[in-house]
């Protein structure tokens, strides 16, 4: 048992059974005990890699697509340059480095995070110091808006509802004998999931993001008002269906419930949920990372990179390329989308 465990336990028995948003955000986010309160998760040393740790092309190539979506809007004087959860600062510092040579780009942009994590953002002031922070995304200027959200909505706590006829039982997390469990709650009939009703089965579990719709309903508002694109990359696919909450501790899956605060929880990403609440901006075709990534020229780049490289840093290369291209790996299992203004064409890489 954790710290935090203890005092969620004390918690369940005084007010009862908690929905898992509201365990995934104390888990996460807790002042004292949280996972993301209280160290920096990413690395060999952390508990998972991101796509930016693994090599700076995907960084660079992400920044490239965002420029040249900058370009075709007629190079606004002044954006914002946005990345939600932005780990250690890495895409965005490759991003930086990858678009120096575009002209005008940087003399236009401001570099903008939204990070709750204090221990995140001592890292990210390193590799980026002169962005400004947010803690929501509500406070970015109203400007054109050009934001990268990768491994973002992942994080974000998620409530999980098993169909019952025509109603919903939720997924709560409770306690037994002085241990965390899941159990479900009695059947409701529930607004937000009628639309599920036609794609799903008694018995199936679906998920449901409750902070997505305000994030969305913001990104879409002010590309749709004042320019600007939006990449999303993630793991997840288009609507959810069944039980995807996992937990990482050490590279490795535990059991979500066994050590809280201690390891990291996301669940997949409802891509659906982020196309239906982007309006009145649009959105593109769900692509896979491997193919979003060569058509932005990974391979030409990494062939480039190979040039200066000996062993065994040259192998180490080779891997990093097929581990975010190749279908087997990361290539598609994580998916893009992209948003961008009703008059504009998409973002690079990606197709309407």
């Amino acid at each position: 048992m954790t710290a935090l465990a203890d005092l969620l336990v004390a918690q369940i028995a005084r007010t009862g059974p908690m929905s898992v948003a509201d365990y995934m955000t104390d888990c996460l986010m807790h002042p004292t005990h949280g996972y993301y309160a209280t160290r920096d998760p990413f690395g060999q040393n952390g508990d998972f890699i991101t796509a930016p740790e693994i090599s700076q092309m995907f960084g660079e190539l992400l920044g490239l697509s965002v420029a040249q979506a900058w370009m075709d809007q007629g190079r606004p004087a002044a954006i914002s340059l946005a990345e939600l959860g932005p780990g250690r600062g890495t895409l965005m510092a490759d991003a930086l480095r990858a678009t120096q040579a575009v002209p005008g780009f940087h003399a236009a942009l401001t570099v903008h995070f939204v990070e709750a994590s204090v221990v995140l953002r001592q890292a990210q002031v390193k590799a980026v110091p002169n962005a400004v922070w947010h803690d929501r995304i509500d406070s970015l200027p109203e400007r054109p808006l050009y934001l990268i959200a990768n491994e973002f909505f992942d994080a974000l706590p998620i409530r999980q509802f098993q169909r019952d006829g025509d109603a919903w039982r939720e997924k709560m997390v409770g306690q037994e004998q002085d241990r965390l469990r899941f159990g479900l709650s009695a059947p409701a009939a529930l607004a937000q999931l009628e639309g599920r009703l036609g794609d799903t089965k008694d018995g199936d579990l679906v998920e449901y993001c409750p902070a997505l719709p305000h994030i969305m309903q913001t990104i879409g508002g002010r590309i749709a008002a004042h320019g600007g694109a939006a990449l999303i990359v993630d793991y997840g696919d288009w609507a959810s269906l069944g039980d995807t909450l996992q937990a990482l501790r050490a590279h490795a899956h535990v059991d979500p419930l066994s050590a809280p605060g201690e390891c990291d929880l996301t669940a997949h990403v409802d891509f659906a949920a982020i196309a239906d609440h982007c309006g009145p901006a649009k959105y593109t075709r769900l692509t896979p990372q491997g193919v979003f990534l060569e058509r932005l020229g990974i391979t030409a780049r990494a062939k480039s990179l190979a040039k200066a490289l000996n062993e065994p840093a040259l192998e180490t290369h080779v891997k990093a390329h097929r581990r975010l291209t190749h279908p087997a790996e990361m290539g598609d299992l994580f998916k893009v989308m992209g948003i961008y203004p009703t008059a504009a064409t998409p973002p690079a890489g990606l197709e309407p």
